[in-house]
C-alpha cells in the first residue's frame, strides 16, 4: 500500500495540529490565581423551551460547589437563588458551611420548581483564612420527558474578588 500525501490537505492538517498544540500550551501556561474569597455567578435553568416555544421542558438543577484546593478548606458564606428577572427567590443556606479540601457541596432545585425560569441563576460567595485555589462552581441541569432526555452544565464566573 502506497501512502500518497496531498500537500494542501497535509498542510491544513498540520496547521490545525500546530494551532491545537499552541492553544493547549497557552492554557497550561496560565498561572493559577489563588484568592481569599470570591462571589461567583452561576447560570441555571428550571426549564427550557422546546418546539415553537409553546411547550417547556422541565429540568432538575444541581448546583455543585467543589473545593479544588488540595490543602485548604474554604467557607461558603452565601448561596442565593434568583429568577430570570434577577429577583431573589431564596437563600439555599442558613449559616456558613466549611468545605474540606477536594470536597463538594451540592444543592438541588427540583424539576417541579419552576420559580427560576429559563434564566435562573445562583450567587455563591466563599472565603478562606489564607489564599486558596478557587472552587469549581457549576450547575448541572437534567430532565427526562416527552420520550427523551437532556442534560447540560453551566460553569460559574467570578464577578467579585473579596478583599482580605
Amino acid at each position: 500500500m502506497k501512502l500518497v500525501y496531498r500537500f494542501p490537505v497535509f498542510k491544513s492538517i498540520l496547521a490545525a495540529f500546530v494551532l491545537l498544540v499552541v492553544q493547549l500550551t497557552a492554557a497550561v501556561a496560565e498561572p493559577l490565581s489563588f484568592s481569599t474569597g470570591q462571589t461567583i455567578y452561576v447560570p441555571s435553568y428550571s426549564h427550557i423551551f422546546v418546539g415553537n416555544r409553546l411547550k417547556t421542558f422541565d429540568l432538575t438543577t444541581s448546583l455543585a460547589i467543589r473545593n479544588s484546593d488540595p490543602e485548604t478548606p474554604i467557607t461558603v458564606t452565601r448561596v442565593d437563588y434568583f429568577d430570570a428577572s434577577g429577583r431573589f427567590i431564596r437563600a439555599m443556606m442558613k449559616t456558613p458551611l466549611v468545605i474540606r479540601s477536594v470536597s463538594t457541596l451540592v444543592y438541588v432545585i427540583d424539576e417541579s420548581d419552576k420559580t427560576g425560569g429559563v434564566g435562573a441563576s445562583f450567587l455563591v460567595s466563599w472565603r478562606s483564612s489564607k489564599k486558596a485555589a478557587p472552587p469549581v462552581v457549576e450547575s448541572v441541569m437534567i430532565g427526562t420527558g416527552m420520550q427523551q432526555g437532556i442534560s447540560f452544565t453551566s460553569r460559574g464566573q467570578v464577578v467579585r474578588e473579596t478583599q482580605p
